[in-house]
């Protein structure tokens, strides 16, 4: 009789002569998947890797990594902000180390995998917070100035998920988190680099995500707003431009640092496993409004 049914009748009947077993079945396999919602944020036995982990954002996030259960590698350029840096991290409980390492020279991003491989011997995390900004009238924009901002806020992201996704395709696993910025979808009077560099991370985000995910790899960007740190400092001492700022935001305040807590972890953690090429933004309702 069965085979003489249409395809729908026969799902229907199976359901109705299964129904009690199916329902208890996928309810408590559900529950069990639900028990382990917040382990899935955990990041215990995790290895991340923060550039521009030693001030602002990149240092808060590594925190919060280090908090969630990860250990932790920042870089930077130079010492500021570096063993201390590393030392909190240490402080969390986790192992902190520290990098000095000009990550536009493809040798200096190239020898800083190494030597993280040494430390660990692994890498599941990558976050991508380096940046530098430049404003100037375009027609008067210091050619200089501009091959700064795009080798630090595009070119560096570039040269670290090149190597080290050499490393995350190896384990057939990791995550990787660029740190983009509103602007990357607004233009502005003024800037010819640093909203072109931000709108270049998005779309390196997006390929290497399409590349690589198939792979095992994650690969996401965050978007915050103006958030109180040293880069936007001057900006916002400007009281026209603050006021300007936050009739812009809905929720009528600047971005804190812990705002990244969470965003960061979840895009580091299982708990994003089928998230990918996602640009998240933490911007307080900006875009939307």
């Amino acid at each position: 009789m069965l085979d003489t049914l249409c395809p729908f009748n026969y799902i229907l009947f199976w359901i109705i002569y299964n129904k009690q077993g199916v329902k208890v079945s996928n309810l408590e396999k559900l529950v069990n998947q639900a028990t382990s919602t917040l382990d899935r944020f955990r990041l215990d036995e995790k290895t991340a890797l923060v550039v521009g982990g030693n001030k602002g954002l990149g240092q808060a996030m590594a925190l919060a990594l280090a908090a969630a259960g990860a250990n932790v590698c920042i870089v930077a350029r130079g010492p500021e902000g570096l063993q201390e840096t590393a030392e909190a991290i240490t402080k969390l409980g986790r192992t902190g180390k520290s990098i000095a390492a000009d990550v536009t020279h493809e040798e200096q991003v190239k020898k800083m995998v190494g030597r993280i491989l040494d430390f660990f011997g692994k890498i599941d995390i990558l976050v991508n917070s380096q940046g530098t900004v430049h404003l100037q009238p375009i027609t008067e924009f210091d050619t200089d100035a501009w091959q700064k901002v795009i080798d630090v806020n595009l070119k560096s992201v570039f040269l670290c998920c090149k190597h080290v996704g050499r490393v995350m395709l190896q384990q057939g696993k990791g995550k990787i988190i660029n740190i983009s910025s509103v602007r990357s979808f607004q233009g502005r009077i003024e800037d010819a680099a640093y909203a072109p560099s931000k709108g270049g991370v998005n779309q390196l985000t997006r390929s290497l995500s399409i590349e690589w995910g198939p792979k095992g790899i994650n690969v996401n960007a965050i978007a915050p707003v103006f958030t109180i740190t040293a880069i936007n400092e001057q900006f916002l001492k400007d009281r026209a431009k603050s006021e300007w700022v936050l009739s812009r935001i809905p929720m009528k305040r600047f971005g804190q640092l812990e705002d990244l807590f969470g965003p960061i972890v979840f895009l580091a953690s299982e708990a994003s496993n089928f998230v990918n090429g996602h640009v998240l933004l933490v911007d307080g309702g900006w875009i939307a409004s």
